[in-house]
C-alpha cells in the first residue's frame, strides 16, 4: 500500500494499518525492572529529530523517506514539541472559530449534500503546513530478534509513517496514542524512521477546542518489544456487592504469541496475597467472580489500590513477562431519587478543567507540571477534574488513581464551529451531527478512549466530547459505553441543544454556565437527572465571586452534583520582550494572530507559569465546605 494525500480530504479514513487500541499497561522483563519501572522493553526515540518545514502539501518534500535521501542538512528539531513554537509556523488562539475562517471556504465533507466530498479541501490547502521528520536510530540489543511497534503518544493533527522507505500507515485523533508494527521492515541497526504531520485534514473539524492550534509530535515517541508470549490487553472490571463490604476481582487477559502459563496475582497494600491463579495460555485468558472479603473501597479521601501482577511464563516456566496494574474497588451510580452515589455515598465533585499547558511548551507538558498541579489540587481542595476536551497523558490517569482525583475522562471531540455562529445555533453543516460518512470516526475515538484507559479507576465518568450539537452519531458514542462499560456513567452537555436526543444521550442534565436560579429552578421540578454543571465560573479576569450561591445548591438539592469551574490554567506563552528587554506572558491575539480570540486564552485558576490567582482562594475556601 502507498500512502494518499487525499485521506486529509475523507472523514471515513481516519487510520491506516493502526494497530487496535488496548489498555495502557507497561511490561517488563522481570519484578526488578517493575520495581525501577525501566523496561528493557521499551526504547525512547525522543530527542532530536532532522525537520523540514513546508507552508502547504504542495511544496512538501515527497519522497523524504527514501533510504537514499539526504536529510544531513535539514534543520533539527525536538521532539516532543510542537511546531508553531520552533518558530516555523504561525502562532493562532481561536475558541469557537476555525482557524481558516473568513479567510478560505471549506465545509466539512457531506454536510451540506451526500455528494459533497469536499475533494482538495486539505490535501490542496494552501493554508495546510506540515512537517517532515526523519530519525536514523539502531535498535537496542534488547529488542532486537522481538516484534516491535512505535508508538506515538501524541501527533497533531494527521500524521504518515514510513520505515526504511516503506509505507508503514496513516492516523489521526490527536491525543491518543497511535501504534503500527514495524517489525516487517526492521533492521538492527541504520533504521530510517519518517513521518509526515500535516496540521489540517477533516480531524481539524472534530478538534475545535478553545486553545491554541498548534501542530506537531507533541508528545513521546517510544518502540515497544514485546516477548514470545505477550500480554496485548488487560481488562479489569472489580465490582462492590450492594452491602459495600466485599470486592469482586474481575480481569480479561488478550494474549499475543506462544503456549505458556499466566499467573495472576493480587496484593492488598499491605503486601498480603488475595487472589492467586494459574491458567494456561490462550488467546482470552479470563478470571472472574473473585470475592475480596472486607474490601477497602477507593474514594478521595482513601484513595486505597490493590496491586495486580500478571506474570507470563513459557512452558518450561521461565518468566518472559511481568505486568503490574494497581487498581481500586469503588461503585458509582444513581439511585432512584437521581442522586449520584459513590460506594453508597452521596458524591459531590469540587472539580476543575484542565487544559495540559506549559507556559514555555505549549501542549508539551512534563511530570514535574503534573506533579505541581496534583500538588494545587490537595492544597485548594479540587477532587475532580475533567480531561477537557481530548485524552491526557497516560501519567496523569495513574496520578489520579493514586492521589483520589475524580476523573470525567473525555473524547477528542469539538465541532463547535459547524453549529454556532456569532452565538446562535446554526447547525447548517454540523458534524458529526447524524451523517452517515462521519460515524465510524467519532465512534473510534470513543473506542480508543475507552480501550486505553479503561482499568483507571479514578474515571467515574466518560463524556462523549464538548459542544458537539447532537445527532446519531452522539447516540451511537453513548451506546459504544453503555455496552462495553455498565461500571460508569456517560456525560455529554451538548444535547441540551437537542432535547429529541434526551432520551438517548447523557446520564446527567448539564448545562454550561448556567446562573444558579436556572439550576434551582431545574431542582424544583422534581428532576428526572442529576445536574452537574461541567464548566461553570468561567474564571477570566477578577471572577469566582459569585461561587457561594453555587455552593449553597449542594445543601438544598441531593440531586446536584457540583461541577467544574473553567478552567484550571491560563493559556500564555512565555517569551522574551525585545522592546522592554524583559521575559513576559503573551495570549491570543499577541502573536499578529488573526484572527484570534485574543486574551480569552487566559481564564484559568493560574496564570501560565502556574502562579495561583486570587480567584484560588474562592475555591479552597468554598470547595472546602464539602470536602
Amino acid at each position: 500500500m502507498q500512502a494518499d494525500l487525499k485521506w486529509l480530504d475523507d472523514p471515513q479514513t481516519f487510520r491506516v494499518n493502526q494497530l487496535p487500541a488496548h489498555s495502557d499497561h507497561q511490561w517488563y522483563l522481570d519484578y526488578a525492572e517493575a520495581d525501577q519501572q525501566s523496561s528493557s522493553f521499551t526504547q525512547s526515540l525522543d530527542g532530536q529529530w532532522r525537520f523540514a518545514f513546508a507552508k502547504d502539501p504542495q511544496n512538501r518534500i515527497k519522497e523524504f523517506y527514501a533510504p537514499d535521501y539526504d536529510v544531513s542538512k535539514w534543520d533539527l528539531i525536538k521532539v516532543p514539541s510542537m511546531i508553531e513554537l520552533n518558530g516555523y509556523a504561525q502562532n493562532q488562539y481561536t475558541n469557537i472559530w476555525y482557524p481558516w475562517a473568513g479567510k478560505i471556504y471549506r465545509r466539512p465533507a457531506y454536510a451540506l449534500s451526500p455528494d459533497d466530498l469536499q475533494a482538495g479541501s486539505f490535501s490542496q490547502g494552501t493554508d495546510n503546513t506540515n512537517g517532515s521528520y526523519v530519525k536514523h536510530f539502531d535498535l537496542n540489543e534488547s529488542l532486537r530478534g522481538k516484534k516491535v511497534r512505535v508508538r506515538f503518544e501524541g501527533v497533531e493533527r494527521a500524521m504518515y509513517v514510513w520505515l526504511n522507505g516503506h509505507f508503514i500507515g496513516y492516523a489521526e485523533d490527536s491525543f491518543t496514542p497511535s501504534e503500527f508494527d514495524l517489525t516487517p521492515y526492521l533492521k538492527d541497526t541504520d533504521n530510517i524512521l519518517a513521518v509526515r504531520v500535516y496540521k489540517h485534514s477533516t480531524a481539524s473539524y472534530l478538534e475545535d477546542q478553545d486553545m491554541f492550534r498548534f501542530s506537531g509530535i507533541f508528545r513521546s515517541v517510544k518502540l515497544l518489544g514485546q516477548p514470545k508470549l505477550h500480554l496485548e490487553d488487560l481488562d479489569l472490571k472489580p465490582r462492590v456487592t450492594d452491602d459495600f463490604k466485599t470486592g469482586i476481582f474481575n480481569v480479561d487477559l488478550k494474549l499475543q504469541g506462544q503456549d505458556g502459563q499466566v499467573l495472576i496475582k493480587v496484593f492488598d497494600a499491605q503486601g498480603n496475597l488475595i487472589v492467586d491463579e494459574s491458567k494456561a495460555a490462550a488467546e482470552r485468558v479470563g478470571v472472574h467472580d473473585i470475592k475480596v472479603k472486607d474490601a477497602h473501597l477507593w474514594d478521595n479521601h482513601h484513595p486505597y489500590l490493590y496491586q495486580l501482577f500478571v506474570e507470563l511464563r513459557d512452558q518450561g516456566g521461565q518468566l518472559l513477562e511481568v505486568v503490574p496494574y494497581r487498581f481500586g474497588f469503588r461503585r458509582v451510580e444513581i439511585n432512584a431519587d437521581h442522586v449520584v452515589l459513590l460506594n453508597g455515598q452521596r458524591l459531590i465533585i469540587n472539580g476543575v478543567n484542565r487544559h495540559e499547558w506549559n507556559c514555555r511548551t505549549g501542549r508539551c507538558v512534563t511530570m514535574a507540571d503534573m506533579e505541581q498541579d496534583m500538588a494545587t489540587f490537595k492544597e485548594n481542595n479540587i477532587n475532580a477534574v475533567r480531561t477537557c476536551h481530548y485524552s491526557d497523558q497516560i501519567p496523569w490517569y495513574y496520578m489520579c488513581d493514586q492521589d483520589g482525583i475524580y476523573m470525567m475522562a473525555e473524547n477528542n471531540l469539538e465541532t463547535h464551529a459547524t453549529w454556532q455562529k456569532m452565538g446562535q445555533d446554526e447547525p447548517s453543516f454540523n458534524v458529526p451531527g447524524s451523517i452517515p460518512q462521519w460515524r465510524e470516526v467519532v465512534v473510534d475515538r470513543a473506542r480508543t478512549n475507552y480501550e486505553t484507559f479503561k482499568n483507571h479507576t479514578a474515571i467515574l465518568f466518560w463524556s462523549l466530547g464538548n459542544e458537539s450539537y447532537a445527532g446519531d452519531n452522539l447516540v451511537a458514542m453513548q451506546e459504544f459505553y453503555k455496552d462495553h462499560d455498565d461500571s460508569r456513567l456517560v456525560h455529554y452537555e451538548g444535547v441540551v441543544h437537542t432535547p429529541a436526543y434526551r432520551d438517548r444521550i447523557s446520564d446527567f442534565e448539564s448545562w454550561m454556565y448556567l446562573p444558579p436560579k436556572k439550576v434551582e429552578e431545574y431542582l424544583q421540578n422534581n428532576p428526572d437527572k442529576p445536574f452537574i454543571e461541567c464548566e461553570y465560573m468561567h474564571d477570566m479576569g477578577n471572577s469566582d465571586g459569585g461561587m457561594g450561591s453555587y455552593i449553597e445548591l449542594i445543601d438544598k438539592y441531593p440531586q446536584y452534583v457540583g461541577g467544574f469551574i473553567w478552567d484550571f490554567i491560563d493559556q500564555a506563552l512565555l517569551v522574551h520582550d525585545e522592546i522592554s528587554g524583559q521575559d513576559v506572558m503573551r495570549y491570543g491575539g499577541d502573536f499578529d494572530d488573526r484572527h484570534s480570540d485574543n486574551e480569552f486564552s487566559g481564564d484559568g485558576l493560574m496564570f501560565a507559569d502556574r502562579t495561583p490567582k486570587p480567584a484560588m482562594q474562592e475555591v479552597r475556601y468554598y470547595y472546602g465546605l464539602h470536602k
